[in-house]
């Protein structure tokens, strides 16, 4: 599968045989902006402007947003609710966590989460083996929580997404940037402009890997 990141919590993951999910796609704003963007599935993990414009996307497709289990063109798709603070949603509401099976490979995105993860709640996740989590903190957990979160699915792959980037310009405030969580995780890095991913190369990326966004 290939992997890309757009900014903030927006990837497209492309399978082997050419299906195309896409995750929290953006309204343009604290400066990302989405290019002419197809896909089959896509996901929205809550309902704000940086995570919900599923308008921003052509042709026909597939919107998962709610927790439940969905199966298309062969992607295995777990939604599990969680939500976007630690007091149970009271200050932002709920988060869904998707782990979507695709070519024989469990890839975790965490939306907006909030907190970390209890026992039942890491078991109705299940196995994953590349985890997208927010580091960034502030609207979501910040670099310790998400060390503590990745400790607690134990994937093989951590992709960041989430934190303060230089195309936030004046509003970078607003989030961490991404050096804190990767000096907290211990783990070693490195950077891609496109993940290209499978069963047999996947322990090759062991760690942290940063993605550049376009």
């Amino acid at each position: 599968m290939k992997i890309k990141w757009f900014g903030q919590s927006c990837f497209m993951i492309t399978s082997k045989n050419g299906t195309k999910v896409l995750t929290d796609p953006f309204h343009n704003m604290l400066g990302y902006k989405l290019p002419e963007i197809e896909a089959n599935i896509v996901s929205t993990s809550h309902n704000h402007g940086d995570h919900n414009n599923i308008n921003a996307v052509k042709g026909e497709f597939t919107h998962i947003n709610k927790s439940g289990s969905f199966s298309k063109d062969g992607i295995e798709i777990k939604g599990v609710q969680t939500f976007h603070d630690k007091v149970s949603g009271a200050k932002r509401g709920k988060n869904t966590i998707y782990n979507f099976k695709i070519d024989g490979i469990n890839v975790c995105h965490c939306g907006d989460l909030g907190h970390t993860l209890d026992s039942n709640l890491v078991k109705e996740i299940g196995n994953v083996d590349i985890l997208i989590i927010p580091v960034g903190g502030r609207a979501t957990i910040d670099a310790n929580d998400a060390v503590n979160v990745m400790k607690q699915l134990n994937p093989k792959v951590v992709i960041p997404m989430h934190y303060r980037t230089k195309a936030f310009g004046i509003f970078g405030f607003l989030f961490a940037k991404v050096d804190k969580f990767i000096s907290a995780s211990g783990l070693k890095v490195r950077e891609q402009d496109l993940l290209e991913i499978n069963s047999g190369n996947i322990n090759d990326y062991s760690g942290i890997v940063v993605l550049k966004y376009d």
